[in-house]
């Protein structure tokens, strides 16, 4: 008898895109205008900052410390995240005007500068058998480095485009960026624990201040009239390009780890932790960065986070289900490794909201 084909009991779509959707749509039919943007600005910035004390306070120093022995992953991760995507975000600039419109090639080549996950990279690692306590280490410090790295990146390389390099856009950066993680880090012994014990609670209050973000950068964008800029085949091109981009960045570091000797299980973690990039840390250092523009830019970041999360879950599946050979059977280079599962049952992630459903299918 033929076997019926049939659906997944549950599509890899995160329930918190589709808030985003939701967003995005109630800001297209009531955006905020005149007092009302201006209230929706400034619970816009304090969100930032919250966002940014909560990562804080929930990075586990231990954890960073212990994480340095494997030196070796860590700088794969970081060239992948930080090196190689915005040299193939540089690369396509060869496809304006034809492809894409220059302000879309601003947040594709902004997209490329973001750093990477740290919760999804846990969750597909975990379900491909991959070496977890690497992927902890490999997204916090990306997360870490990030914070200081990709607001100079772009301010490098968009120039203009981000509000260039000003004492003005430097000093917004520390006060809603850095000088919020620096406090959260600070407080952690004292407020740590309560993080830990009501992490679900505080997700929703992480879900409510992007969500607030996104609808003060795409009400700004409506009464500007930003989508105007913007046609339909203009955005399959865009997705075309950016299917293009994570294909490339999941073979490079798949076969590229490969080369360089690191065992499957390492070789997991790399590909999952260098191929992502983080929407929970793009939305905030857009509207920084960008301005009245944040909505345009952070629209190759949205696709692309939603994209990752469909590829990955698949093929963490599949990687699940690949056969061991002899290579795969040496001991993997993290000696410490059984010491940091014990941190990973107590770390708590950044809000880089990936879907807890492909676990479950997987175990």
């Amino acid at each position: 008898m033929r076997r019926r084909p049939h659906l997944p009991a549950r599509l890899p779509v995160d329930p918190f895109i589709m808030g985003l959707l939701a967003t995005v749509g109630l800001a297209a039919l009531l955006p905020a205008r005149g007092a009302a943007a201006s209230v929706a600005e400034a619970a816009s910035t304090a969100a930032v900052a919250l966002l940014f004390f909560l990562y804080g306070a929930r990075l586990s120093t231990r954890e960073a410390v212990d994480g340095m022995r494997h030196w070796r992953l860590h700088l794969t991760v970081l060239a992948s995240t930080f090196l190689l995507f915005p040299l193939l975000g540089l690369a396509a600039h060869a496809l304006v005007p034809a492809v894409l419109t220059p302000p879309l090639y601003s947040g594709l080549l902004f997209l490329c500068l973001v750093p990477s996950t740290i919760q999804s990279s846990i969750a597909f690692t975990s379900i491909a058998r991959g070496n977890v306590p690497a992927a902890i280490c490999a997204g916090s410090f990306s997360s870490l480095i990030g914070i200081f790295l990709t607001p100079l990146l772009a301010a490098g390389l968009l120039g203009g485009s981000a509000g260039g390099f000003s004492l003005d856009s430097l000093l917004k950066i520390v006060l809603q960026l850095l000088l919020p993680f620096l406090l959260g880090q600070a407080l952690r012994p004292w407020i740590g624990g309560f993080l830990v014990r009501n992490k679900k609670v505080l997700g929703y209050v992480d879900r409510g201040s992007i969500l607030l973000v996104v609808y003060t950068a795409f009400s700004a964008g409506m009464v500007a009239g930003i989508w105007r800029q913007v046609s339909l085949p203009r955005l399959g091109g865009l997705m075309a390009v950016e299917a293009l981009l994570l294909a490339v960045m999941l073979l490079v570091t798949w076969y590229g780890a490969k080369r360089l000797g690191f065992t499957r299980e390492d070789r997991i973690a790399i590909q999952f932790a260098g191929s992502k990039k983080s929407l929970a840390a793009g939305l905030p250092m857009a509207s920084v960065l960008f301005g009245a523009q944040a909505s345009l830019a952070v629209l190759p970041l949205m696709l692309f986070h939603q994209m990752q999360l469909m590829v990955c879950a698949v093929l963490a599946r599949r990687r699940a289900r690949d056969p061991y050979t002899a290579e795969d059977t040496q001991a993997p280079q993290d000696a410490h490794a059984p010491e940091q599962h014990e941190l990973a049952a107590g770390h708590v992630a950044e809000v880089s909201h990936t879907p807890q459903h492909p676990v479950p299918q997987a175990r």
